[in-house]
């Protein structure tokens, strides 16, 4: 299974700091050359075209957006606060080739996959007492006989755990002074040490060792995505974020194809699943390296007086959630987000699990089958952007199919409780998985995204995505934690997928009929105008603009 990189995703670029930016596209001179999205984002002539007519009220208090961005830019919006030295082109492409390396395909991907075969390999039978030869197999952890599968899903909920907590923390440090470079630096020297780690790790007797640099590197992945958001906002967070993300997914197949080199000549060898795991840290590590050999210091603002860096997040999230009555389609996403994102990240650890075991832990399948939905996945975030430019398709529009998609899985894994004709029962089920997957999914974080753009007060965006990211990772603990508990109870992975089908389902429904696009983002921008002279920015920056006359 390709692994869930939603959580280590850097926030999608914006425009006019709403408006995401197009994939890069090829230019004349051989670079990339980057437009705003305009079908995408909010602001967008296209897109608005497509709306329907706003009520006058909401209309009068639209019409004042551009006013309040423009007029009166708060040092927030700016991003670059006017500080720090230019970005060389070395830094740039440094940066990106970072991003190339960091693609997830080590930490959370081949790494999960020996860990759940070192669990297997050292479990058993609760029906015979023998090795395991199907899903029936348990393991003595935690006090207890628990299923591998719901060992795995523990340990995945243990990392978006302990994820949240260390994000909300430390990456609220990361905005002030000099800190995030550290955190970035750190993060992904010990990710790299755990990836090699597993290097000495090949005993079924070792396998809570497998589960400790599993988490261990799953936690560092995320602390690298807080820092990483950090420097773009002190670079061009417009342009890097949508190019790095474009290097990632490249990356991600690039990875893979690589690794067929190692995979293929010596699948006789009982290290090749190591040797392919430190192969791709290699990758990363040569490509990686460049960036903290070139990055240029640029400090944020000092910690406010009076704060201190454990607390600072923490406040952060209080006063954005203090303003849930006056922005409330906002938190209603939010709160369907929460559930949204909970139901496929858990729904592609189960399936993840389903496909290890079917295909017997096998790097070479796995790898093959990644090939087919990276493949899948870049050409849908550009095939998608460009039918809905061609056919002027809201941003909601395009998230409500993605959801769909997102609603389909769980369903085709639930009816494989009833049937072996399907439900993830057959190799070829786990290649139309990949293929619907990586069609119909990978544009589901980007319109995430823009959704919550669109839905964000002009000059509070770092608040409301700093909310946001959290929202995407804190949901992850629970659902791992209740499917779990229900594959414990059941003795099967298939009974998950009715509560991730419920969760999905229900918050497909949710956005699709209490979300107001157009309501949101008027309440959101009178929201920006009542407070832009009363609120300082998340920054550290005390001087704030006066709000624009309303009349």
């Amino acid at each position: 299974m390709l692994a869930d990189r939603s959580s280590r995703a850097v926030h999608v670029g914006l425009a006019d700091e709403r408006t995401p930016l197009l994939p890069p596209v090829a230019s004349g001179s051989g670079t990339s050359s980057l437009r705003p999205a305009s079908s995408i984002g909010a602001s967008s002539d296209i897109a608005s075209s497509s709306r329907t007519p706003m009520p006058e009220d909401v209309k009068n208090v639209t019409e004042q957006e551009d006013r309040v961005v423009t007029e009166h830019p708060s040092p927030e919006i700016d991003g670059r606060d006017g500080e720090g030295p230019t970005v060389t082109k070395w830094e740039e492409w440094a940066y990106y080739l970072y991003y190339n390396g960091d693609n997830g395909v080590g930490p959370l991907n081949y790494s999960n996959i020996l860990f759940q075969s070192l669990a297997t390999a050292a479990g058993h039978d609760p029906r015979t007492g023998r090795a395991c030869t199907d899903d029936q197999c348990v393991i003595r952890w935690g006090g207890r006989e628990r299923s591998v599968a719901s060992v795995i899903l523990i340990a995945n909920g243990m990392s978006f755990a302990i994820m949240t907590l260390l994000f909300t923390t430390i990456g609220s440090a990361a905005d002030y002074g000099s800190v995030s470079r550290w955190v970035l630096l750190l993060a992904t020297v010990v990710c790299w040490a755990s990836q090699f780690g597993f290097l000495g790790v090949t005993q079924p007797s070792q396998w809570e060792v497998a589960m400790g640099l599993f988490v261990l590197g799953f936690l560092d992945a995320a602390e690298i995505s807080a820092a990483q958001y950090e420097i773009v906002e002190m670079l061009e967070r417009n342009r890097l974020s949508a190019v790095s993300t474009a290097h990632s997914n490249w990356g991600y197949l690039l990875t893979l194809a690589l690794n067929l080199s190692i995979l293929l000549p010596l699948a006789n060898n009982p290290m090749v699943n190591n040797y392919t795991l430190a192969a791709t840290n290699v990758y990363w590590i040569v490509l990686g390296l460049p960036w903290f050999i070139v990055q240029k210091s640029r400090p944020g603002p000092p910690l406010p007086v009076g704060e201190h860096w454990i607390t600072v997040g923490w406040k952060q999230i209080a006063s954005a959630t203090n303003h849930y009555r006056r922005l409330p389609y906002t938190f209603i996403y939010l709160a369907a987000y929460f559930l949204l994102a909970d139901g496929l990240n858990t729904t592609g650890t189960v399936v993840g699990i389903i496909q290890n075991q079917h295909v017997h832990f096998s790097f070479l399948q796995n790898t093959y089958l990644g090939l087919a939905q990276a493949s899948c996945s870049i050409l849908s975030v550009y095939g998608f952007w460009y039918i809905q430019r061609w056919r002027a398709i809201p941003t909601k529009r395009m998230f409500q199919i993605t959801n769909l998609v997102t609603v389909l899985i769980p369903f085709w894994g639930m009816i494989g409780l009833w049937t072996r004709t399907i439900g993830f029962h057959h190799t070829w089920e786990f290649w139309l998985y990949q293929v619907v997957f990586g069609l119909g999914q990978a544009p589901y974080y980007a319109y995430a995204q823009s959704m919550m753009a669109d839905l964000t007060p002009p000059g509070f965006e770092g608040m409301f995505f700093g909310l946001f990211g959290i929202t995407n990772r804190a949901s992850s603990l629970v659902g791992p934690y209740v499917c779990a508990a229900i594959v414990d109870a059941s003795g099967t992975q298939w009974i998950a997928f009715i509560f991730l089908f419920i969760l999905c389902f229900v918050a497909a429904v949710v956005i699709t009929l209490f979300v107001d696009m157009e309501r949101g983002r008027a309440d959101a921008v009178a929201f920006a105008i009542a407070q832009r002279g009363a609120v300082a920015d998340v920054r550290g920056i005390t001087k704030v603009p006066e709000a624009p006359d309303a009349s």
